[in-house]
């Protein structure tokens, strides 16, 4: 039986390639707010089953996840990014940031922990390298990506049979990116980030880890 993967934020951009990674040797789960959102990538890769949920829905997350019994890998790739400095950041743009990049995550974790103890599971989280140094404009992401930090080493000590691996990449080639670039006012350049196939390869790389050893956290930086 393979074993099977869930993917948050997995219909475009980097979550769209840890599935393409992952679909030769996983069973995939591709997780989206809408099921429109998931067409383009459902349709690549026939065998993915969507899961359409908002996930900073207490309730419609505990309905999506009732039914996973078992779950092998499970890859936090959703997240948001709103930039702004200290003064310009009012509380709910620090809310949107904590409900998408820490609550939500914290929630499906925890939901989805008796299916990962019984296959012995892998959650990876896709930080950032904001969740290491936190600099000026960044105030509200940096701050939940270092959340995100200790809630993976958190989880790592109390969940012993569980690997928790951190990834923490700079900044990626994604619309994402584009619209950060555009906020800063700067000219877009791809070959000044690292591309999401070669995050994406670093994931696969995590999970393929052998057993007797735990990849705590990964650092990418372009070259």
């Amino acid at each position: 039986m393979r074993p099977t993967a869930l993917i948050t934020g997995a219909s475009r951009g980097l979550g769209a390639a840890i599935a393409r990674e992952l679909a030769p040797t996983h069973d995939l789960i591709l997780g989206a707010r809408t099921p429109e959102s998931l067409t383009e990538i459902t349709a690549e890769i026939p065998s993915a089953q969507p899961w359409p949920v908002a996930l900073t829905d207490p309730d419609a997350l505990a309905e999506a996840t009732a039914s996973i019994d078992r779950l092998d890998v499970l890859v936090h790739n959703a997240g948001v990014a709103e930039l702004g400095t200290i003064a310009e950041s009012g509380v709910d743009q620090w809310r949107r940031t904590f409900e998408t990049n820490v609550f939500a995550v914290a929630d499906l974790t925890r939901l989805l922990l008796p299916a990962l103890r019984a296959a012995s599971g892998h959650i990876v989280l896709i930080n950032s390298g904001a969740g290491l140094r936190a600099n000026p404009g960044w105030g509200s992401y940096a701050a939940s990506k270092f959340a995100l930090r200790a809630f993976g080493d958190a989880l790592r000590g109390e969940e012993p049979t569980l690997r928790v691996t951190s990834i923490h990449p700079g900044r990626i080639d994604t619309d994402m990116q584009r619209a950060i670039v555009a906020h800063e006012g700067d000219d877009y350049r791809p070959e000044r980030y690292l591309t999401a196939s070669t995050v994406a390869r670093a994931v696969r790389t995590a999970i393929e880890t052998p057993a007797g050893a735990h990849p705590v956290e990964i650092v990418l930086r372009v070259r």
